[in-house]
């Protein structure tokens, strides 16, 4: 008699076949079979406290990784629990497979229409109703994430997760496609545009997001003189190359940003060019020529109006672009002196500022600058959504695109902590840090738990002003009763959750993260700053728009 397998069992053993080695859920009894299938197949299965958060873990594994993840959650309410984190990573286009069992009977309290639960925010429904081709079809919705970046919901209805199959080796999804090449006309036009360009700035975007890309983009960028920007996602990308401008938007430093505003040519690469990007359309100055190099067609001009769209891989295109440029002279934009002008005034940190601090709050400016001073150079950093952003994502380096981890395509606030946690995993060599708010803090808090059981050695730091800063400083002048509160011992609140803790209101108290780096890490760190509230954060004043 051949073995036999429960349908459960054979999606979860595709998905490692297919190369998933890391799945993050709650267990309930739609997908007890399937989740423990994928661990007794190899995967590592990570327990969150909250679908919300689980799923945030998995998205932030996967960008991190370069490599899909899967979720598993409980039917119904598992998976609507899950869906800010499920709609932030299908707006981010990360390789995610999400397992949701399914209540078919409409009498069920856990049934929902899943289908247009996942269509909604953006996600891919695929649903398993014949046991014979469980495996298969399986396999499709792994290559579907894989190789078109996109977020997968597997619906797997609870009469049929359960039925018995011969049991066989999981297929193998299809191996991915070759990169799509440019067309010899765009290219031709492309490259007639970076000859005749003065003033060229290349800013990629999360489809440059590798190191064939950054070398290729490079290689490129020195052939035709371009400087090199990335979008808030891309952080890191171009991390020490002397013609860097870091990010390019609301984050832009005050040389970033009059640099990019005098381009006579932008090239987004593997970027959208959105309105955060490109501060509203502010930062393009007069004339520029606006070019967008992405492999998927949809989004060319999506944002805004662009003079020349290619359809193309980015490290391809400018492969091919350099071949074409070699031999060729042009002007480009590294002219004499910027190289020193860079290195001497491009960061935050080189911009002058009145410090705010007071005894009892610590300014966020002074607060990041020593942090960034006393945390080890090779980490990951995680960023929640909120006034604070800014401070943590432009004052704190990171060595490169793999250190810096942004989920903030939806604009959720509470996702910066699960985000960490997924992005920790992911790099397990790197000191994970992690910047919250203290409204983003309070609503992930169940997540320090699993910071905790899983002896990450991470660094949380919460900028506390006891409010959703972003709605009282927008709304300047208006009674704020309903977005501030009381103040939160949340260094306390750490504690309990089995943290080293502390409260910073002046760069004193700071003294006790050098003995924590120079311990055995073996609790996690969370640090409750208490940060001066008086002013909207630069970004939110200038970028502020839904």
């Amino acid at each position: 008699m051949s073995a036999v397998a429960r349908v459960g069992e054979v999606v979860g053993r595709t998905l490692v076949a297919g190369g998933v080695d890391h799945v993050f859920g709650v267990v309930g009894s739609g997908n007890f079979h399937a989740t423990n299938a994928m661990v007794a197949a190899g995967a590592r299965f990570v327990a969150a406290r909250h679908e919300g958060g689980a799923a945030t873990m998995a998205d932030a594994f996967a960008r991190t990784a370069g490599a899909p993840a899967a979720l598993s959650v409980h039917q119904g309410c598992g998976l609507t629990n899950a869906l800010t984190g499920i709609a932030e990573a299908a707006k981010s286009r990360t390789p995610l497979v999400v397992l949701a069992p399914e209540a078919v009977s409409p009498t069920s309290n856990f049934h929902v229409d899943q289908d247009a639960v996942a269509r909604a925010v953006g996600a891919v429904p695929v649903r398993l109703t014949d046991p014979a081709s469980a495996a298969q079809v399986t396999a499709a919705a792994l290559a579907t994430a894989r190789d078109e970046r996109r977020t997968v919901v597997l619906n797997l209805p609870l009469d049929v997760q359960d039925l018995e199959v011969p049991d066989a080796a999981p297929p193998l999804p299809a191996p991915p496609p070759p990169a799509r090449p440019a067309s010899d006309a765009d290219l031709e036009r492309l490259a007639r545009a970076l000859q005749v360009a003065r003033r060229p700035v290349f800013v990629a975007g999360r489809g440059a997001r590798s190191a064939a890309a950054r070398d290729a983009l490079v290689a490129l960028a020195d052939a035709c003189g371009a400087l090199l920007a990335t979008s808030a996602v891309a952080k890191g990308l171009f991390a020490r190359n002397p013609w860097s401008l870091d990010v390019s938007g609301g984050f832009s430093s005050p040389l970033a940003a009059e640099l990019i505003g005098e381009a006579d040519l932008v090239v987004g690469w593997g970027c959208a060019l959105n309105m955060w990007t490109m501060r509203h359309g502010r930062l393009l100055g007069p004339g520029a020529v606006v070019a967008q190099v992405d492999d998927t067609p949809e989004a060319l001009g999506r944002h805004r109006t662009i003079d020349l769209g290619v359809v193309g891989d980015v490290a391809a295109t400018a492969r091919a672009l350099a071949r074409r440029l070699e031999g060729t002279p042009t002007p480009g934009y590294r002219g004499p002196g910027l190289r020193e002008r860079l290195a001497a005034g491009l960061r935050w940190r080189d911009v002058p500022y009145t410090d705010l601090s007071d005894g009892e709050r610590i300014d966020p400016r002074t607060l990041t600058l020593a942090l960034d001073d006393l945390l080890p150079a090779e980490r990951v950093l995680a960023v929640d959504s909120g006034n604070f952003m800014g401070y943590p994502s432009m004052f704190l380096d990171v060595p490169d695109e793999q250190g810096f981890c942004f989920t903030q395509a939806f604009q959720s606030i509470g996702l910066g902590l699960a985000t960490g946690i997924g992005a920790a995993l992911a790099r397990p060599d790197r000191l994970p840090v992690v910047a919250l708010g203290d409204g983003g803090a309070l609503m992930g808090a169940a997540e320090l738990d699993t910071v905790r059981r899983l002896g990450l050695p991470m660094v949380v730091v919460v900028y506390n002003d006891d409010a959703y800063g972003a709605e009282v400083h927008h709304f300047a002048g208006e009674d704020h009763a309903t977005v501030t509160f009381p103040p939160t011992d949340i260094a306390a609140i750490g504690a309990g959750y089995g943290f080293t803790a502390l409260t910073v209101r002046s760069p004193g108290d700071l003294a006790p993260v050098r003995d924590w780096l120079d311990g055995p890490r073996d609790r996690p760190l969370l640090i409750d700053a208490k940060v001066v509230a008086d002013e909207p954060a630069w970004w939110l004043a200038e970028a502020f728009g839904h």
